[in-house]
């Protein structure tokens, strides 16, 4: 689907022309304090252990617009802590909404009933099971089906992503160079520096967009004194250059304000320290290591 011209000029422009306020958010938001370190690793095997846990830690934000946990993919136990925040948070009224970075912007669990079966609901969501185990995401999807809370898919459609590549606006939504240079090198590690440096800018502009429709579809969930929980990657969640930013340039400052970022990490670390780039860091315990990127350097 091409881009009306309209929609381009807001693409190119559209952060040149919000970076005062940006920089008002920054600053605004910037810590003079590292963000809160919260500890979940001696109750997240236990359920009920691990809803009180995050019910005091929800309890504690208030009642932010939207809440954003950035996971490690294949750590169970961020699985677990995000279903229980969907359990709490449904418990209280106050779930609006779970938009998730595991299934496509357009798909949803709207025509769908609470009693609705696992297949009708990954049917509704057009689940990808290859990139996305249902043994892991199902619970926390589950979750909210039988509470009667939508379920939303928030990524980029799979069709689109050609249109964006050849597309240079999308370099223009991140205009800060360091922030861009960043986004490199998260890739280049991500695909195991086996990427041309070449084709790094192609996947930045992927990855921006793929930030821009969860933004998108988080602002249109939104709703007064209930919150849109957003399940997505880590890096997708930083407020320096994942959705939060896109909530800013979609809708001003407030909005990026208006949300809390939550980093999930998994470690055995007695000491860690907290990535500015959220609001706050849940510790899980570690996994065992897998090298993901054996098997890719074998086959160069």
């Amino acid at each position: 689907m091409a881009l009306n011209p309209a929609r381009r000029r807001w693409l190119r422009h559209g952060a040149a022309a919000t970076l005062a306020a940006l920089a008002r958010w920054a600053g605004a938001t910037a810590r003079t304090v590292p963000a809160p370190v919260d500890d979940a690793r001696a109750v997240v095997a236990d359920e009920q252990a691990r809803l009180a846990w995050v019910h005091a830690r929800l309890a504690a934000m208030g009642t932010p617009d939207w809440l954003l946990l950035g996971e490690q993919h294949d750590a169970d136990a961020h699985q677990r802590l995000q279903a229980a925040a969907v359990q709490a948070l449904a418990r209280q009224g106050r779930l609006a909404a779970l938009v998730l970075e595991m299934a496509e912007r357009g798909a949803d669990t709207a025509a769908l009933t609470p009693d609705a079966d696992e297949a009708a609901v990954r049917a509704a969501l057009a689940w990808h099971e290859a990139g996305w185990p249902w043994r892991r995401y199902g619970p926390v999807v589950m979750a909210a089906v039988r509470a009667g809370v939508p379920v939303a898919g928030g990524n980029l459609p799979r069709r689109q992503h050609g249109e964006v590549i050849r597309d240079a606006a999308w370099d223009d939504t991140l205009t800060d160079t360091e922030q861009r240079a960043a986004l490199h090198r998260a890739l280049d590690e991500g695909h195991c520096g086996l990427l041309p440096a070449a084709q790094l800018p192609a996947m930045a502009r992927i990855q921006l967009a793929r930030d821009d429709a969860m933004a998108a579809t988080l602002l249109e969930r939104r709703a007064p004194g209930r919150t849109v929980l957003l399940v997505t990657g880590a890096q997708h969640a930083r407020r320096d250059r994942g959705v939060p930013h896109h909530l800013a340039r979609r809708a001003g400052a407030a909005a990026a304000r208006a949300c809390v970022s939550v980093e999930l990490r998994a470690t055995d670390a007695a000491r860690v320290e907290p990535e500015p780039a959220f609001d706050a860091l849940w510790l899980t315990p570690a996994i065992p290591p897998v090298d993901h990127c054996a098997g890719l350097r074998g086959r160069g």
